[in-house]
């Protein structure tokens, strides 16, 4: 399978799964149980870039920052 250079972005969800989703994707392209299971999943399919959520809460909000692998 060849990888395209396409982002990918890596969130959690409000149920606690993780969400591997393309830019611009209206929903995701596979769900994972941990956020170490879609990353290695998003690298296996893409030489672009993957951007995870920050998981950890400063502010008692939602992650404001992503961090890119």
């Amino acid at each position: 399978m060849a990888k395209d250079k396409d982002p990918f972005f890596i969130e959690r969800r409000d149920d606690g799964d993780y969400a591997a989703q393309r830019a611009n994707a209206e929903r995701a392209s596979r769900l994972f149980d941990t956020q170490k299971e879609a990353v290695e999943w998003a690298q296996q399919r893409t030489e672009g870039p993957i951007h995870v959520e920050r998981v950890r809460h400063t502010d008692g909000g939602k992650p404001d920052k992503w961090r890119k692998l």
